[in-house]
């Protein structure tokens, strides 16, 4: 009986043992996820991701098909499709410099700046990573096909708090990330339909030309149009060229903020009639003193001073001056320039006036 009783013990403990083979503790995810990131960094690091992300900063969400490719050292391109406006913004970064080009317009906007580096984007897999390694108080959990870590943001906006992340418990990709506020409410949730760290781009993925054309831009993208809007025939313009910055100078309205901080009001906006791109100056008074200014630029390429890249969701942007001095936050969206200049006025004020303008019709 003793005999037999041993025998089951040890029956039992083995199967104990094996039952408990194939699960991981967080411990053990973190240093598995570290050994990914290594890999990263290595010569032949990279990896490609699409999926669908939805800001609920505004009064409607905002819907945007993503795709997020990234190889070593410093190469990365974020598409950024509007769904709602069927527009494509793109942001790459390679040797000469952080872009963000708008192809269907023919707008490129070149900044210096070492994004990604430092900053979190909730698109980028080495911002998760970093998330949770960092985390030491993180939750985890796991079910049938996920890893679930639920860690504080390390993002620009103070607005993100928390973040919960999703990873597939075969290749440790992302599955889903959301981010929410202090009052636990899902600001930014992205859902991710294919990850792969093993993609194959070809010499000139990352090249700003060969994105600039991706969606058929050319060098005359903006349609030559009558009073009414319609298309005019090549025979009835005699400039080309003025017609189509005739076009791009049509009066777009004046789009406002739908944030505006505690203490500060709305004072007056005047066009800017010195521009040749059709500026329009709004300013605000109160706690914060700080200017708007919404143009269309003519110049298809703008190249700006170096500065700080600003992850804004829909877009980069770019943050210059120095600390306690005078800054500005620029960005574009749907062809237009927008500038936010102040002395006093935080960056994060700046960053959620501008993503509250992102929904906003012309008035």
């Amino acid at each position: 009986m003793r005999r037999i009783a041993w025998v089951l013990a040890v029956i039992m403990s083995v199967a104990l043992l094996m039952t408990g083979c194939g699960k991981k503790d967080a411990a053990s995810v973190v240093k598995d996820l570290n050994d990914v990131a290594d890999k990263l960094e290595s010569k032949t690091g990279a990896y490609q991701g699409a999926g669908t992300m939805t800001l609920y900063t505004g009064e409607q969400p905002q819907e945007y098909k993503v795709e997020v490719w990234y190889k070593n050292p410093s190469y990365y391109r974020i598409s950024l499709a509007n769904v709602q406006k069927n527009l494509t913004q793109i942001v790459l970064r390679n040797d000469e410099g952080v872009f963000v080009l708008t192809p269907s317009l023919g707008k490129s906007f070149r900044f210096q700046s070492d994004w990604p580096d430092n900053q979190g984007q909730v698109y980028l897999y080495q911002t998760l990573v970093k998330g949770i390694v960092a985390d030491n108080n993180r939750q985890f959990v796991a079910d049938k096909d996920s890893y679930i870590f639920d860690v504080a943001a390390n993002y620009q906006s103070s607005a993100l708090v928390r973040q919960k992340i999703w990873l597939d418990k075969k290749t440790y990709g992302p599955k889903e990330v959301q981010v929410s506020d202090a009052e636990a409410k899902v600001v930014v949730d992205v859902k991710f339909d294919k990850f792969t760290f093993t993609p194959e781009f070809t010499a000139d993925s990352f090249d700003m030309q060969k994105n600039m054309a991706s969606q058929g831009a050319s060098e005359n993208t903006v349609a030559e149009v009558d009073e009414n809007g319609n298309p005019l025939p090549a025979a009835d313009t005699q400039d080309g060229t003025q017609a189509q910055a005739s076009a791009q100078l049509g009066d777009f309205g004046i789009i406002e903020p739908g944030y505006t901080p505690e203490g500060v009001k709305f004072k007056d906006s005047n066009k800017v009639e010195s521009s040749d791109d059709h500026a329009v100056l709004l300013r605000y008074e109160g706690i914060y003193q700080y200017t708007i200014m919404e143009s269309r630029p003519l110049d298809q390429a703008v190249s700006l001073a170096p500065g700080e890249g600003v992850d804004l969701g829909f877009t980069l942007g770019l943050l210059t001056g120095a600390q306690d001095e005078q800054q500005t936050l620029t960005w574009m969206s749907d062809g237009l320039q927008f500038r936010i200049t102040s002395a006093n006025l935080p960056p994060s004020e700046m960053m959620e006036i501008a993503v509250s303008m992102q929904d906003q019709a012309g008035k």
